[in-house]
C-alpha cells in the first residue's frame, strides 16, 4: 500500500490543507521565480529536463515529487546554476528571479539569493557550529565581529537549532547528531538571508523525529522566505506545501495547489503515481 493509504481502484482521498495555506479563492502570491522551456542534461547525452515551465510564488512552500530519476533534482539545481557545475552538464531556456534573467547573474550573487540544503547534511568538516553558518557571511566580505555573532545566533534561532548548540559554538559542526547537522546547514543558508530555499529531499538521509524537527521548521520559516523542496515522501509534500509539482521522465506533468493535486488531479498519471500504482 501506498503512503497516502489510498485505494488503488479510488480517486485520492482527501487531505487536509497545508498549515498556513491560502483560503480558497484568496489571490495568489506574485511570481519568484519562473521558467519557461527548461530543458537540462548530461555529458553522456541523457537529457533530464524536457521543456519545463513553471512558476514559483513567493514566501510559499513548493513540493516537487516523482518517482526516482525523473529530474527533481536536476530542475532545483537549475535554479541556481549548481547544474552547470557538473562537467558536461547542459541547460537552456529562461529562468528568471525576480525578472532578472539567472543565467546572466554572478553564480555567487545568485546562490546568495538562493539558497541551497542538500540531501545529506553537509557541514564544513573543519569548522566549528559557528563557523559553518557564519562562513557565508565572511565569504560575503562581512568583519564586524558583532553582527557576525547577532547573525549566527538569529539563524541558528530560526533553525530551531540556538538551545541545542549555544554552550557547543566552538564544538566541530561534524560532532552533533544528523538531524541537527541538517538544521546547522539550513542555519547556514538563513545566515545570509536568501530569498528562495532549495531543499533536495533534506530529510532522506534522518530519522521520524529528525524529519518532523525539519517540517516544522519549513513551516515556522515559510512565511519569511520561498522554499523549494525535493521529496520522495507524498505524506511530507502533503504537510508542508501550497503548491505540489508531480515530474515524470523529465517532464512536468502537472502543477497547482497541493490539496487539489491530491484529491482531484486532472492528469491520469499524477492520480496514478499517487495512488501508488506506479513509482
Amino acid at each position: 500500500m501506498n503512503l497516502l493509504a489510498m485505494d488503488a481502484e479510488q480517486p485520492a482521498a482527501n487531505i487536509p490543507p497545508p498549515a498556513g495555506a491560502a483560503a480558497p479563492g484568496a489571490p495568489r502570491r506574485p511570481v519568484v521565480m519562473s521558467v519557461r522551456g527548461l530543458r537540462a542534461g548530461y555529458a553522456a547525452g541523457a537529457q533530464a529536463l524536457q521543456g519545463v515551465d513553471l512558476e514559483i510564488r513567493e514566501r510559499t512552500v513548493t513540493a516537487i515529487i516523482g518517482p526516482s530519476g525523473c529530474g527533481k533534482s536536476t530542475l532545483i539545481r537549475c535554479l541556481n546554476r549548481m547544474h552547470e557545475v557538473i562537467p558536461g552538464a547542459w541547460c537552456e531556456g529562461d529562468v528568471r528571479l525576480g525578472g532578472r534573467d539567472v543565467l546572466q547573474l554572478d553564480p555567487v550573487v545568485l546562490r546568495r539569493e538562493v539558497g541551497m540544503v542538500f540531501q545529506r547534511p553537509n557541514p564544513f568538516p573543519t569548522m566549528s557550529v559557528f563557523q559553518n553558518v557564519a562562513s557565508g557571511l565572511v565569504l560575503n566580505g562581512e568583519r564586524d565581529r558583532a553582527k557576525i555573532a547577532e547573525r549566527v545566533e538569529e539563524s541558528l534561532r530560526r533553525a530551531a537549532l540556538w538551545d541545542e548548540v549555544k554552550d557547543k559554538l566552538d564544538k566541530p559542526g561534524t560532532g552533533l547528531s544528523g538531524g541537527q547537522q541538517q538544521r546547522l546547514c539550513i542555519a547556514r543558508a538563513l545566515a545570509v538571508e536568501p530569498r528562495v530555499l532549495l531543499m533536495d529531499e533534506p530529510c532522506s538521509a534522518l530519522d521520524p523525529l529528525a524529519t518532523a524537527r525539519i517540517e516544522e521548521l519549513l513551516l515556522q520559516i515559510k512565511d519569511q522566505l520561498t522554499i523549494v523542496i525535493v521529496t520522495h515522501n507524498m505524506q511530507q509534500a502533503a504537510r508542508v506545501s501550497e503548491y505540489t509539482v508531480f515530474m515524470l521522465m523529465g517532464e512536468l506533468v502537472e502543477y497547482g495547489e497541493t490539496q487539489a493535486i491530491f484529491t482531484q488531479p486532472s492528469d491520469k498519471r499524477t492520480e496514478d503515481y499517487i495512488t501508488g500504482r506506479f513509482g
